[in-house]
C-alpha cells in the first residue's frame, strides 16, 4: 500500500456481530503496535497527562464546592426542613454529572491538547503501514482550531443522546438494563468519530463525510469504540491506552474504512 490510496466506502466489510468483531480486533492491532513502539507509547502519554491533571484539579474543586453548587441552584428548598439532607443528595448528583461529563470529554479535551502529538503518532503508524495517504497539507493552527470546533460540535451530539438516556436510568428495570447498554453504544460511536478524525482529515474527509463513513460501518464503529470507552471508564487507564486508541484508529480507517480505490 502506498501513498495513493483514496477513500473508500468500506462496503465490503462485514457487518453485524462480525463487524463488531473487526472493530475489537483493531482495538488489540492498536495496542500491539504501542507495545512494538514503547518509545511513541511515553510520547503518546504526554497530551493525556496533561488533561489528567487538569481535570484532576477540576474534579477536586467540584467536589469542594458541590454543596454550594447545590445550594445556589436549590433556592426553593430553603423552607424546608429537610433542606440539608437534600441539598447533599443533590451536591452528589452534581459530582456524578460533573464526572459522567469528564468521562465522556477526557478524550475530545486530550485530542485537542495533543494534536501535534497525537497527528505525529498517527502519521507513524501509516508509514510502518506503507505510507502517509496523498491530502492537504494544513498548517496547525487551522487544524487546531478545527479540532476544537468539531470537538464541541461531536460533544452536542453526544449531550443529545446522553441527556435523555440519563433521565431515563430512573425509570426502573429499563433504567438499570437497557439505558446502560444504549448509553455505552452511544459514546463508543461518538470515541470513535474523535479517534479516527485525525486519519480522516489526512485524506481530506469533512466531518459530514467522517460521520457517514462510520455511520455506515457502525458495527466495526461499535466494536472499536465500545471496548475502549469501558476501558476508559476504569480510572487512570485512559491515560495509558490513549496512544494505542490513537494508533488502533489510524489503522481502521487505513485498512477497513478507506480501502484504496483500484
Amino acid at each position: 500500500m502506498n501513498g495513493n490510496d483514496r477513500h473508500g466506502t468500506g462496503a465490503s466489510g462485514r457487518r453485524g456481530l462480525g463487524g463488531f468483531a473487526d472493530g475489537i480486533g483493531y482495538c488489540f492491532k492498536g495496542l500491539g503496535w504501542i507495545v512494538r513502539h514503547p518509545k511513541w507509547w511515553l510520547f503518546g502519554l504526554i497530551p493525556a497527562l496533561i488533561a489528567l491533571v487538569l481535570y484532576v484539579v477540576a474534579l477536586i474543586w467540584l467536589g469542594t464546592h458541590a454543596g454550594d453548587i447545590a445550594a445556589w441552584a436549590t433556592p426553593f428548598a430553603d423552607d424546608w426542613g429537610w433542606r440539608d439532607t437534600f441539598r447533599v443528595l443533590a451536591g452528589i448528583v452534581v459530582f456524578v454529572a460533573g464526572l459522567g461529563l469528564a468521562v465522556l470529554t477526557f478524550t475530545a479535551v486530550t485530542l485537542v491538547i495533543g494534536e501535534p502529538f497525537y497527528e505525529k503518532l498517527s502519521e507513524k503508524v501509516e508509514e510502518d503501514l506503507g505510507g502517509l495517504p496523498d491530502g492537504p497539507d494544513q498548517p496547525f493552527w487551522r487544524s487546531f482550531f478545527r479540532s476544537i470546533r468539531d470537538s464541541v460540535i461531536t460533544l452536542g451530539y453526544v449531550l443529545m443522546f446522553t441527556i435523555p438516556l440519563f433521565v431515563l436510568g430512573f425509570v426502573p428495570v429499563i433504567g438499570q438494563t437497557v439505558v446502560p447498554v444504549l448509553g455505552a453504544m452511544v459514546s463508543g460511536f461518538f470515541l470513535t468519530v474523535e479517534l479516527t478524525a485525525l486519519a480522516m482529515e489526512r485524506r481530506g474527509l469533512a466531518r459530514k463525510e467522517r460521520f457517514a463513513l462510520l455511520r455506515s460501518n457502525k458495527a466495526v464503529s461499535l466494536g472499536f469504540g465500545v471496548p475502549i470507552f469501558l476501558a476508559f471508564l476504569v480510572p487512570l487507564v485512559s491515560v495509558a491506552l490513549m496512544p494505542a486508541a490513537v494508533a488502533g484508529a489510524a489503522m481502521l480507517v487505513r485498512l477497513h474504512l478507506a480501502r484504496p480505490t483500484p
